[in-house]
């Protein structure tokens, strides 16, 4: 959006400026974000109410939110006694009986009224705590029409009552009533101004209104609008609204999409027979799924184009990724390139070093692991090539990090690392293939929204010995129950985790702590080898701890989320998470899939501490029911929405103010086809230079969308 005066862009008008505001002010707006024209504009109502029905006094209803209009009979200001309280009282007829609106500690509204004026008043109908009867409004808002009857049509004047009224969120120093007035101000001063950047044959196909008239109605719509809709965000207007974000949020990622294609990559051509790729399949205690080979023929085809790879592997907790990861770094390593394995954590980059670094040396390949707390840093080693994959956390980008020759880059955990953070990454190397990886199940429409600039695979199938783990949900005085089955399964043979949420107890809070829970597991087992894992231990204790517990020697690992990712034990067969009130929905499912690898049956236990509230009552409930990553996945997403779900700050993503990408499925569908369209035929926008000016500042600080020179 631009607003256009004279050939000047005043999108960004400073919003002390207009009427009404000024510095004291502008200085309050700026609290909720309101620093411009355009921010201003774009500051919606989070509700709506509908005051057009006047009702008569004595058809009032005590707790209903009711309009009324009467002529003021008296304006008075009451000091109540021994008290430091005065009350602004207001007493209105409207000739079928009489109401009083009291403002307190407000004695300079007396002069707003005078007895004979004409008045509406909306507010909460209370009733008088003296009389026992006659009815009262606690701050009503208010209009007052002077000598004018007020009449049910809409006049433009009122804008607080007689009319369907936006409600929007406040701050200390300013009030509904005065932000109310100046979106008012603005509206009218300014919207006149505004220039649309979409085009018009867009708008025109989808049926979608001017912006003009959308940002016009959303601040102040026409009576008669159904203010379900006007609540719910999918009035016409809204809609029109969402669609802008939803359409510069596609329309950078098929920028971003088609400068990749575009771009000049590294095309592998590996020897004929991939002797190394076909060792390494045979040296695996399990056969790739249906799954595992398809995706993997996807990444194989790309590695072989003339451009950078950039693809997204989807799938479940256990389905396999990380394999089909290695099988590509196998691939380029065999072709005298390099490969980059990022993890967000650096328990989850050891797991995966400890994980594949026998495999990749028996092939004859080298491998290090880099991560921040690692002394012993190969730096030298990467710099000449010797080392073939270097697997470690973002300190895979720090500048000291130099490769001579990678070429391919797998970050794990995709949603933890953003489009920024990979662009930082690509940028150790003259555009590198990119394989990014997920196991928080995303349904397919949202992951081309957050992951539209890469190409899409999912592995659909789990090896076929995993078996469904097997959910319970118990309160803290079923710890009997609890702790026989933990000795019935260690006495089997097999090991069990216990996860809390904090590694030490604290004034704080009220949670249990992982230390003093292994204290606890100590005493109450002394025939079983208890260990304890956290963050805050050195990488190497941490390192030797995983190592104890996937040989055996370890019975019960007590742990913090340390373990979400990344950990195979497939002699783990019981998973205890205490405090499971505290985690969220994906971090619970990641946490489940430690257990369940092997092909004995396996139990995860979730214990939660009252009292607790809907939400996670809701989570707890869905962990019991499904193993199924998609449907928890979808679940997670209805209860948290798309904004904490994807974490936007997070992953480098716009964030989204009006749009919902749960709530607007549909047009998120409509935005993504019109804006591949759009690209396909004008790649750099150059035929509209506003929308791209648009698209360019949806964009700043995130990622360069256009390169210049």
């Amino acid at each position: 959006m631009f607003l256009q005066q004279r050939g000047k862009d005043l999108s960004d008008f400073q919003i002390q400026y207009i009427k009404g505001v000024g510095p004291q002010r502008a200085r309050l707006l700026s609290r909720l974000g309101i620093k411009t024209v355009k921010d201003a504009l774009y500051y919606l109502p989070y509700r709506y109410e509908d005051r057009s029905n006047i009702r008569k006094i004595s058809d009032l209803r005590y707790g209903n939110v009711e309009t009324v209009s009467g002529k003021v009979i008296s304006a008075e200001v009451i000091r109540l006694q021994g008290r430091n309280l005065k009350i602004f009282e207001l007493t209105v007829n409207d000739g079928s009986g009489l109401l009083k609106g009291k403002w307190f500690n407000q004695p300079f509204m007396k002069k707003n009224f005078k007895v004979g004026h004409e008045v509406l008043l909306c507010g909460t109908v209370k009733r008088n705590p003296y009389w026992g009867i006659g009815f009262e409004m606690d701050n009503p808002e208010y209009e007052i029409i002077s000598n004018v009857v007020a009449t049910r049509s809409r006049d433009d004047s009122l804008i607080h009552t007689n009319r369907v009224v936006p409600v929007y969120r406040v701050t200390s120093g300013l009030s509904v009533r005065q932000i109310r007035s100046i979106m008012f101000n603005l509206i009218n001063t300014c919207i006149k101004d505004v220039y649309d950047p979409i085009p018009m044959e867009i708008l025109r196909k989808n049926g979608l209104p001017g912006l003009s008239e959308s940002l016009s109605q959303v601040h102040f719509p026409d009576t008669g609008v159904d203010i379900g809709f006007l609540n719910r965000g999918v009035s016409e207007f809204h809609r029109r609204l969402s669609f802008d974000e939803l359409f510069m949020l596609e329309l950078g990622l098929a920028v971003m999409k088609r400068g990749s294609i575009l771009e000049k990559g590294i095309a592998f051509n590996p020897v004929p027979n991939l002797s190394g790729l076909k060792r390494l399949i045979e040296m695996l205690p399990f056969r790739l799924t249906r799954a595992q080979e398809r995706v993997f023929s996807d990444i194989l085809r790309d590695l072989k184009m003339p451009h950078p790879m950039n693809r997204l592997i989807q799938g479940d907790v256990g389905c396999g990724k990380t394999v089909i990861a290695l099988m590509a770094m196998t691939v380029v390593a065999e072709c005298g390139y390099q490969s980059a394995l990022m993890a967000p954590t650096e328990i989850l980059a050891e797991q995966h070093y400890i994980n594949i670094h026998r495999m990749v040396e028996d092939l004859g390949l080298k491998i290090c692991l880099l991560t921040g707390s690692k002394k012993d840093r190969p730096l030298s080693e990467i710099a000449s090539g010797e080392i073939d994959i270097v697997v470690g956390t973002h300190a895979l980008i720090q500048e000291g990090v130099i490769f001579k020759n990678l070429g391919l880059v797998v970050i794990d955990e995709q949603h933890r690392f953003g489009v920024m953070q990979r662009a930082l990454l690509r940028k150790k190397a003259i555009n590198p293939d990119v394989l990014v990886m997920t196991a928080t199940p995303i349904p397919r429409t949202l992951a081309l929204t957050l992951y539209g600039d890469l190409d899409y695979s999912v592995i659909d199938e789990l090896p076929p010995d995993r078996r469904p783990v097997t959910t319970l949900l118990f309160n803290p005085g079923q710890k009997d129950y609890i702790y026989r089955l933990i000795r019935e399964e260690v006495k089997k043979g097999r090991q069990v985790y216990v996860v809390y949420p904090i590694i030490e107890e604290s004034e704080k809070t009220d949670l249990r702590s992982a230390i003093r829970g292994k204290n606890a597991f100590e005493k109450f087992f002394p025939e079983f080898k208890v260990g304890l894992l956290h963050g805050r231990m050195k990488a190497q204790e941490r390192e030797e701890i995983m190592s104890f517990f996937k040989q055996g020697e370890i019975d019960i690992l007590v742990s913090t989320t340390v373990i979400e990712v990344g950990v195979d034990v497939p002699n783990a067969t019981l998973m205890l998470i205490i405090h499971a009130e505290r985690f969220g929905l994906a971090q619970l499912h990641q946490l489940r899939g430690r257990v369940g690898r092997g092909s004995h049956r396996s139990y995860c236990m979730l214990v939660a501490y009252e009292p607790y509230g809907e939400e996670a009552r809701k989570r707890l409930g869905i962990m019991a029911r499904s193993n199924d990553g998609f449907r928890i996945a979808e679940e997670d997403l209805n209860i948290r929405g798309p904004g904490e779900f994807f974490g936007t700050r997070q992953s480098g993503m716009p964030d989204l103010r009006i749009a919902n990408i749960v709530r607007d499925a549909r047009l998120l569908d409509v935005a993504r086809r019109e804006a591949f369209s759009l690209i396909v035929g004008d790649p750099d926008l150059k035929g509209l230079p506003v929308l791209r000016k648009s698209l360019e500042r949806f964009w700043e600080g995130k990622v360069e969308l256009f390169k210049t020179g």
